[in-house]
């Protein structure tokens, strides 16, 4: 009941709805004529249908849809089958972002934060980034939206146990009305009180999608409407004094909740409001067995609204150090308006090729100006400017070339990236991937403008900070049958990260922005290879990393390994996996994480790691529905307590955890 009063809660909460109708309106010309939930000449999926009554459905409608036709199309166009197999990779997914977490450490509730053990600098992005990143991983971007075209409805729900008077569902439907136009509506929510005190995360992701195409298939449309809140209470870790009876694992304190934390009233959110509408039109098409001809119109168009927030009733000077007032409510807005204009050319001997012309609208910052004895502090950053955007993509045999380049025409966000790459098919088995990655873009709004009502957290780098430019090689193997392995090294000018500046006499750790001013040069090497051996498996997955300096710290080594059993059994009517899963990092200087900046930053005193995680699972999968169980961290009290995401953030204890992604083909 909770999540339903969610749900209507986040609807009525969109200013936008009246989007949605515009999104729609190529389906209205449909309402001329009667339209089902599903084309009349398809069926249910074979797999959900009972055997008795197959005949009898087989004998009804013309044709059975399969599997391979529930398919949906990513940001960049690429199309994917519904699987609803159950595999080890699946168990990676299983849990709260819906994606493999590997080189991610958790904290100890689900919906917050996650630490990063490794670094990717291969970006195909030219612009800054929004403030409080470290509650960006559960936030949808654009890119991040998959649109579907469904032979009849499809249905997905995931359900999984929490820490504490909680839950966490990703209930998911579409259906496409015609064989033209698609509809689908989801919605993530959770709410989990944690086993610490002043841990709630309570977080709710409503999305809703449309994509449409005339009968003649000249004429495409997609687009989304999102609306996102990320709600958090921050207790800011174990106070120092207390980190002895936790790593000593006193009895008394085997109760968390008994910890007095750090902080006891403050909290942070992220919600986000945005429409995206994507749509072309083809001027020349020429498709048949032979050749490949077409010529297109694009055009996208799309606006976010969105904002972080930091509140505290009550100061917490000896945390944050001296503070304007004696209450904190800290607020920044984004507001982001872009659209494009482009072509875009296919032909079987050319290739693909696109380019776009496009105008952005960028406006961040704060209500009024801070005045300090040595800055005066901004509120605004606004600009509007043009960009320019090109892509190719191309296959002669065996061989592959694709690129893409962007670019601003903007003095104060000035910008650019061109990310290119060969790929070679030596056979079905064995693939090698490699190019080169340039980047150049400004640091993020929140280094260069930041205002708070505790002194310490007022900063303008408006002026002050250059581009971030980052340069990687990159090359990959790709062989199920020997080895997967992936290589990069990047070299990065003007890194910008938030830093510890000092700690004050009285504990207060002051937190600043800073650029460095050498080259770093960051080194990654990933290993991923899969063993099998009749019904049982070994999956390993090994990084080593190096990097030239202590700004960006990383663990040299990260592992995952897991051994499984996984079989048919009862005549193949359900299939059975299960094993255990090991986890483990040398020990470093990991990067600590500041509740009101809600980012992580670095230190150079305390180090963390060198402690293994075992998980231990029984998942079995029954048509379409795979229910899956885990004891997670079984090793907690015989290895050690001495295990954190972050420093004073302990990681999770033991916990058994159960859940199920259910699959439904009406």
């Amino acid at each position: 009941m909770y999540l339903l009063y969610q749900i209507v809660e986040r609807i009525k909460a969109l200013r936008s709805v009246w989007l949605i109708v515009l999104l729609c309106l190529p389906g209205i010309t449909l309402a001329q004529k009667k339209l089902t939930g599903r084309p009349s000449n398809f069926q249910a999926n074979p797999a959900l249908a009972d055997s008795s009554n197959k005949s009898k459905k087989s004998a009804k409608f013309d044709k059975v849809a399969k599997l391979s036709e529930y398919i949906y199309q990513s940001y960049e166009l690429d199309t994917t089958a519904v699987d609803t197999s159950l595999t080890i990779q699946k168990q990676y997914k299983f849990n709260y972002l819906r994606r493999d977490t590997y080189g991610l450490m958790q904290f100890a509730n689900v919906g917050q934060s996650y630490n990063s053990l490794t670094l990717q600098f291969r970006e195909k992005n030219n612009l800054p980034l929004f403030a409080g990143q470290a509650r960006h991983f559960n936030y949808y971007r654009k890119e991040d939206i998959n649109y579907y075209s469904v032979p009849t409805p499809f249905t997905q729900l995931y359900w999984k146990t929490v820490f504490e008077q909680g839950q966490t569902l990703n209930a998911f439907f579409t259906v496409n009305t015609s064989r033209q136009l698609n509809f689908s509506v989801a919605y993530k929510g959770l709410r989990s009180l944690g086993s610490y005190q002043n841990t709630l995360t309570s977080t709710g992701n409503f999305r809703f999608t449309t994509n449409y195409k005339t009968k003649n298939d000249r004429y495409h449309m997609r687009g989304h409407v999102v609306y996102q809140d990320l709600f958090n209470e921050e207790n800011g870790g174990l106070k120092d004094e207390d980190l002895p009876k936790f790593v000593n694992g006193e009895t008394e304190f085997r109760d968390r909740a008994l910890f007095d934390p750090s902080l006891n009233a403050a909290e942070n959110i992220l919600v986000g409001r945005r429409f995206h509408l994507d749509h072309s039109y083809d001027l020349i098409k020429s498709v048949d067995s032979v050749s490949v001809n077409v010529l297109s119109l694009t055009h996208q168009i799309g606006y976010e609204d969105k904002y972080y927030q930091f509140n505290e009733a009550g100061n917490s000077i000896d945390y944050f150090g001296p503070s304007f007032t004696t209450s904190t409510y800290d607020r920044v807005n984004l507001e982001d308006f872009y659209t494009n204009v482009g072509a875009a050319y296919q032909n079987e001997t050319i290739g693909q090729l696109r380019a776009s012309i496009g105008y952005k609208d960028l406006n961040y910052g704060y209500n009024s100006i801070v005045i300090l004895e040595s800055q005066r502090v901004g509120n605004r950053i606004k600009n509007n400017f043009l960009n320019f955007n090109a892509s190719y993509a191309n296959n002669f045999g065996k061989l592959g070339l694709s690129g893409r380049f962007g670019t601003n025409f903007s003095n104060e966000f000035k910008g650019s990236f061109i990310d290119a790459n060969v790929s070679y098919a030596f056979s079905e088995d064995f693939k090698f991937i490699g190019g080169f990655n340039i980047n150049s873009r400004r640091p993020n709004f929140n280094f260069l403008l930041f205002q708070s009502d505790y002194v310490n957290y007022n900063w303008d780098n408006t002026t002050d900070y250059d581009n971030v430019n980052t340069q990687q090689i990159f090359a990959e193997v790709v062989s199920n049958k020997w080895v997967n392995v992936l290589f990069d090294i990047s070299n990065i000018q003007n890194y910008t990260y938030f830093n510890l500046a000092e700690t004050t006499d009285s504990g207060v750790r002051v937190v600043k922005p800073e650029q460095s001013s050498e080259s770093i040069q960051y080194f990654r090497i990933k290993a991923q290879k899969e063993f099998k051996f009749g019904k049982f498996g070994l999956e390993n997955t090994l990084l080593y990393q190096n990097s030239s300096s202590s700004a960006l710290n990383v663990p040299e080594f990260v592992t995952r390994n897991a051994f499984y059993f996984s079989d048919e059994i009862f005549r193949k009517a359900l299939t059975l996996q299960t094993g255990v899963i090991f986890n483990y990092f040398t020990k470093y200087h990991m990067n600590r994480y500041d509740p009101l900046l809600a980012e992580f930053y670095t230190q150079n005193e305390v180090e963390i790691g060198n402690f293994p995680r075992f998980d231990v699972f029984l998942n079995v999968k029954v048509r379409t529905a795979r229910i899956y169980l885990m004891a997670e961290h079984v090793n907690f009290a015989w290895t050690g307590f001495n295990y954190f995401s972050a420093p004073n953030h302990p990681y999770r204890d033991f916990k058994i955890r159960f859940g199920l992604v259910w699959n439904f083909f009406l």
